[in-house]
């Protein structure tokens, strides 16, 4: 796994590419694959605040795009801060179609402030695609 150091390089760096113009609170992104490889974005604002994408999204849909394997191990989340910030509930469920629940996020601003948490402790309950198709399970269904 590539080190905490790496990944907030890598997003701090994305970050500051971040169109925010309206909230001015920039996030990149940085996610590992479980072959290794690095995707990074950032959030993009737009006027019709429906519209905007995260950075976490983003990185997602980099990973998908490139034809990566496509099971995170982890990702860091820099926020211009103060103080950091955890995914938005939309991106934990995007996080969650393609991360285990023992996947490791992290959360750093630009001043120090780092926690880490598992997707399954920030989505505890998920819905997946085991529930859309219960065949999926390792165990049996409960009638």
């Amino acid at each position: 796994m590539k080190s905490v150091a790496t990944l907030f390089e890598q997003a701090s760096k994305t970050r500051l590419h971040a169109y925010a113009p309206y909230s001015k609170f920039s996030v990149g992104a940085c996610l590992e694959t479980a072959t290794g490889e690095l995707f990074s974005a950032c959030n993009v604002e737009n006027a019709s605040y429906g519209l905007c994408v995260c950075a976490e999204s983003s990185a997602i849909a980099a990973m998908v795009a490139a034809g990566s394997n496509k099971e995170i191990k982890q990702i860091m989340v820099v926020v211009s801060g103060p103080g950091v910030s955890a995914p938005c509930g939309g991106c934990r469920q995007r996080l969650n179609e393609f991360a285990k629940p023992e996947a490791i996020i992290h959360l750093c601003d630009l001043e120090g402030a780092h926690e880490t948490y598992s997707l399954g402790e920030l989505l505890p309950h998920a819905f997946g695609p085991e529930d859309v198709f219960p065949s999926l399970n390792k165990e049996p269904v409960k009638q």
